[in-house]
């Protein structure tokens, strides 16, 4: 199916040539101000508005003809089996003369402009992401797929001090036996190893899962079966800064960057319980000046769908007159158990997910 919709691009194109016609293909617009919400799926997706890429311009008949090249390029790992990483899929251009890519970014785009126009994912060409490190503890018993068979892990007892390493293809696992009450997605490593050395995941029934930094798609999508499949809530915390809440925003509605899939990866009930610029006064934590790029990515959140509402314009805008950010570790100012026996049980319990 994967290879079938690919070579179908091609033969419009070549269809448009045949009839003398100058080559184009239309795509969704990727820009905040084409996102919107759909009330059926709960999440943020694409609107209407498309762009043109024309083989009219120098520019669109580039686009195009990379477009070509990483077509056959996928063609020939569907056809052998085998796989590709994006920055591998950067490099190999290099052989392909004037259809080479610039930076990895434009090689990026490209496979997501591919994945809009098939409707299907970049797995489904083979095509997967470095490593990303991001893993999951708790008590949570899984099957994984693996070229050299099926294995049975226990996400607490099989696992390192890390926790389970999240694979790229994260539909290859089957959950076995699941006894948590709650995920709680964490933004940095040292505030998950913090949760696990405190033994967090066994006095609350908690799944920890490391997002490390902004979430792979890999990641996401582990976080979406966790909470439609499984039924567990879900709760993301992170830093008090802009770009922290575009982890969560990520994580809950979807990003811009990945709209279009959007009800596979996101988890609309998803909870924010990251620093708060209003906890950076109530606990008086240490903090950080805002930069000027803060300050323009905090602006920037305003006028995003994804938080039009009154918490986070009321917080952003607090931000915004305080000046100030802080990290999940600033909460050790009241020693190394506060996060765990204070801070998130309060916090927890006030969002509902632990009972009184």
């Amino acid at each position: 199916m994967a290879l079938e919709r690919l070579l179908k691009i091609v033969e419009e194109i070549y269809d448009q040539m045949k009839r003398g016609e100058i080559p184009e293909i239309k795509l969704v617009t990727r820009k905040k101000q084409n996102i919107e919400f759909d009330e059926k799926s709960e999440v943020w997706i694409y609107g209407e508005k498309k762009s043109v890429r024309s083989a009219k311009t120098l520019r669109g008949a580039y686009q195009l003809l990379r477009m070509v090249y990483v077509i056959g390029f996928l063609k020939d790992l569907l056809n052998q089996n085998r796989s590709s990483t994006l920055r591998e899929l950067y490099y190999i251009s290099e052989n392909w003369g004037i259809a080479k890519f610039n930076e990895q970014l434009e090689s990026d785009r490209l496979i997501e402009d591919l994945e809009i126009l098939t409707g299907l994912q970049r797995e489904s060409f083979n095509v997967r992401p470095e490593e990303d490190g991001a893993t999951v503890f708790g008590d949570l018993k899984i099957r994984e797929r693996t070229r050299r068979g099926e294995r049975i892990i226990h996400c607490q007892d099989d696992v390192g001090e890390a926790g389970y390493q999240i694979p790229t293809n994260v539909d290859s696992l089957e959950f076995l036996e699941c006894n948590a009450d709650f995920v709680i997605a964490i933004e940095t490593g040292g505030m998950r190893d913090r949760l696990v050395e405190n033994g967090f995941d066994e006095d609350y029934n908690a799944i920890i899962v490391h997002l490390k930094g902004q979430p792979a798609r890999s990641t996401r999508r582990l976080l979406r079966r966790l909470n439609v499949e499984l039924g567990l809530p879900v709760v993301v915390f992170t830093d008090g800064d802009p770009w922290s809440y575009r982890i969560y925003a990520s994580v809950a509605y979807g990003s811009i960057k990945s709209a279009h899939l959007s009800e596979y990866l996101a988890t609309p009930s998803a909870l924010f319980i990251g620093i708060r610029p209003s906890d950076i006064l109530k606990y008086e934590l240490p903090s950080d000046k805002l930069s000027d790029e803060d300050v323009k990515a905090l602006n920037s959140l305003l006028s995003d769908p994804r938080f039009n509402n009154d918490f986070w314009r009321k917080e952003i805008n607090l931000q915004l007159e305080i000046g100030k950010k802080s990290e999940q570790q600033a909460l050790a100012k009241y020693g190394l158990n506060f996060v765990t026996d204070v801070y998130l049980p309060e916090r927890l319990t006030e969002l509902g997910v632990l009972k009184r």
